[in-house]
């Protein structure tokens, strides 16, 4: 696997900070090239997606270690960000939640758990399934998305090494190449920086087409401290042109910004 394949550099132990931390930049420098390659796997993969979630579908990311608790993370900041349901993108890890901070032994060797670990969430056949593995040969994943696609799911994947078991488990795989890792197979480097940036543009893009984003703005975003709340008003302020107080006051009333915006003008057109 090109992911397990010596560093191009040798006796870290000996280098300089300022030497490791340039030497570490230029690798990084190379995964958004090697993300652009993916594109249009990953094109073809949110279409799908988007078709069966406009339908009332759900996505789920299922992974071990690093590539799982980058799925956790990816599906935990989309209610804030898109005031959507908690449980319309999963993200689920081998070994469960205790994982996300210490990892569980052997959790991802085991072929049967993931699909056991969705079956509570009722899946139907207009969900989706993204199995997350650098390697592309993790077994909880390759396990996870045979099951899912048996049960008629869809299925993808996001993995860091060409012609994988993840890959060819998946109908809609995308295969982010990112060579050796600066540190001799440690993928929570550059490959899971370049999986982090696909789950970036999946979950976004995908919000987008759900309708969740006007303009460039999160409208339907979680009001959940106060930063967020200042953000809000200042979008109501823009929107409508109303003053300060009275932008806050349709936010209190309404929740959001789209339904503070949409009262708002409900509530003029009735006068």
């Amino acid at each position: 696997m090109i992911t397990e394949t010596p560093s191009h550099y040798d006796h870290l132990e000996q280098m300089p900070v300022h030497e490791l931390l340039t030497s570490i930049n230029n690798e990084d420098k190379t995964v958004p090239l090697a993300v652009e390659k993916a594109i249009p796997q990953i094109e073809a993969l949110v279409t799908e997606i988007v078709t069966r979630m406009q339908q009332g579908g759900r996505l789920f990311y299922i992974g071990a270690g690093t590539s799982g608790r980058l799925g956790v993370v990816d599906a935990s900041e989309c209610p804030p960000t898109y005031g959507v349901p908690f449980d319309l993108v999963v993200g689920i890890i081998a070994g469960g939640d205790g994982a996300i901070r210490k990892a569980v032994e052997f959790a991802e060797d085991d072929a049967e758990q993931a699909w056991k670990d969705i079956m509570p969430y009722n899946p139907t056949d207009l969900d989706t399934v993204i199995g997350i593995a650098a390697s592309g040969r993790t077994p909880y994943v390759i396990g996870g998305l045979n099951q899912a696609r048996e049960a008629g799911l869809l299925t993808g994947c996001v993995v860091c090494n060409p012609g994988s078991a993840v890959a060819q488990a998946a109908e809609f795989p995308v295969e982010v190449v990112t060579g050796p890792e600066f540190v001799t197979g440690s993928t929570r480097m550059k490959a899971g920086t370049a999986q982090k940036l696909v789950l970036n543009m999946i979950s976004t893009s995908v919000m987008i087409q759900l309708g969740k984003v006007k303009g460039n703005k999160m409208v339907d975003m979680q009001l959940t401290n106060i930063k967020l709340q200042d953000r809000a008003a200042k979008m109501v302020m823009s929107e409508i042109n109303v003053s300060r107080e009275m932008a806050e006051g349709l936010l209190a009333k309404y929740g959001n910004v789209r339904n503070a915006v949409d009262g708002f003008t409900n509530e003029r057109q009735s006068n």
